[in-house]
């Protein structure tokens, strides 16, 4: 079966806006008050957030080994097929297509929603409203084609950077907060979480806020040159979103003193109070739209393509892997998406379904990332366009840390766990049943 194969039009610097767009979403509001109030450290809060970093520099190495090796669309359904086969691929392509794209598409749409109406004061059938519009404009956008949607990812990513750092800029060159909420900077302070529990709850909390930067390989079909460009674009996604991170967290508790912080919302309002006094909830409001649409933008980009690889295989109806005849995207895979999505937002239920999911979410990037030491027995090195920087250092350091976050994360809700890794399971007898036959694999865009 033969199809149209993708153009390759989009470049580093809006690869890389992928990889940051993505990632710095509403979390980066929210997450440092939890950090920040259970550590009790301004020092331990820049610690975790160092070893995040690290930890999704290392997995982004290894995924731009395994980009460069394998430059088509679909992303860990590509690696997961190629290292174990396509029983386990299509287990990961059953869980993104069914709960987890539909649902975190929705999340994040109603998010942004949500902070939009608080702004113009709108009901909840209003937000609801916006939360659908949105998804279909950027659906219709992507459908357009992928050099619209790339050029509209780099501008709402460059229109987030520069406003989180004019927040950063803002407040200390304007001297809103006072240096003394720093100190003790390194010590715990009273009725601080104890240290082992505070540690375990910020890097759960920052290795998610740290998620998504493997989406970017999704799109790997239609990168230029990606054996060059897909590993500089996840290193210096990385980098950026680690950098920012760091500067918001820092500027955040200079303007909020830890004894004050209640809540991620009640933080964020109250360093939008110190910024811009009482229209300070709604200006943080707007930026916060801004970082999720961005973020929102960036995932129906890039989630379809997975549908897409998995109809090229013949692991799903072979119509969603047909390219819009004029525009050349796999419109299909992005209607369907923003059609669940949208279905999701006005049943309401997609929190819950996604919560289900977080920890195979982390099983298959991780087994993505242990994907390259399989690779490497069957290939001989000089096979490799790009090789992963400190090998195997690199791929291990990734996978001790993601096994440490497997732990608290089954630890802290073994059913919620349980119940996912069920639902998942049950994709194995619809393949073995009805589509190990039809499986084939397409090399045109190798």
């Amino acid at each position: 079966m033969t199809h149209d194969t993708l153009k390759r039009q989009l470049g580093w610097t809006t690869a890389t806006a992928l990889v940051v767009g993505e990632v710095i979403g509403v979390g980066i509001f929210l997450t440092p008050a939890g950090m920040a109030k259970s550590l009790g450290s301004p020092a331990l809060v820049l610690v975790v957030w160092l070893l995040m970093g690290a930890m999704a520099l290392c997995g982004a190495l290894c995924y731009g080994e395994l980009a460069a090796r394998f430059p088509a669309a679909g992303g860990s359904y590509i690696y997961l097929r190629e290292a174990y086969g396509p029983a386990l691929a299509f287990l990961y392509g059953w869980m993104t297509l069914l709960v987890l794209d539909p649902g975190l598409t929705a999340a994040l749409a109603v998010g942004m929603a949500s902070y939009a109406g608080y702004g113009l004061n709108l009901a909840p059938a209003g937000v609801k409203t916006i939360a659908v519009v949105g998804i279909i404009l950027l659906a219709m956008v992507n459908i357009r084609g992928v050099r619209l949607g790339g050029w509209l990812v780099r501008w709402l990513t460059a229109l987030k950077l520069a406003l989180l750092m004019f927040v950063v800029v803002w407040g200390f060159a304007g001297r809103f907060g006072a240096w003394a909420n720093f100190t003790p900077f390194v010590a715990q302070r009273a009725n601080s979480t104890p240290l082992v529990a505070a540690l375990a709850g910020a890097i759960v909390a920052a290795f998610f806020s740290f998620g998504g930067w493997w989406d970017v390989s999704k799109v790997a079909g239609e990168v230029r040159e990606p054996a060059r460009t897909l590993p500089r674009a996840l290193t210096y996604g990385v980098l950026v979103v680690t950098l920012v991170y760091m500067l918001t967290s820092a500027v955040f508790i200079y303007l909020v003193p830890l004894e004050r912080v209640t809540s991620g919302e009640t933080f964020a309002a109250q360093a939008g109070s110190a910024l811009f006094g009482r229209v300070g909830g709604q200006v943080f409001a707007a930026i916060i739209v801004v970082t999720v649409l961005g973020s929102l933008a960036v995932y129906i980009m890039s989630a379809p393509r997975v549908y897409f690889a998995m109809a090229r295989d013949r692991l799903f109806f072979p119509v969603v892997a047909q390219l819009h005849p004029r525009f050349g995207t796999p419109a299909l895979a992005i209607a369907l998406q923003a059609t669940l999505a949208a279905l999701l937002v006005l049943l309401g239920t997609f929190n819950e379904i996604v919560a289900y999911f977080v920890f195979t979410i982390v099983v298959f990037v991780a087994l993505s990332v242990a994907a390259v030491f399989v690779l490497r027995r069957r290939t001989r090195a000089s096979d490799f366009a790009y090789r992963t920087p400190g090998y195997p250092a690199t791929p291990l350091i990734f996978l001790l840390l993601v096994a440490l976050l497997l732990v608290l994360l089954a630890g802290n809700n073994p059913k919620q766990v349980a119940l996912g890794v069920g639902v998942v399971a049950l994709g194995l007898p619809v393949y073995y049943l009805f589509l190990r036959r039809r499986f084939v694999v397409e090399t045109d865009e190798r």
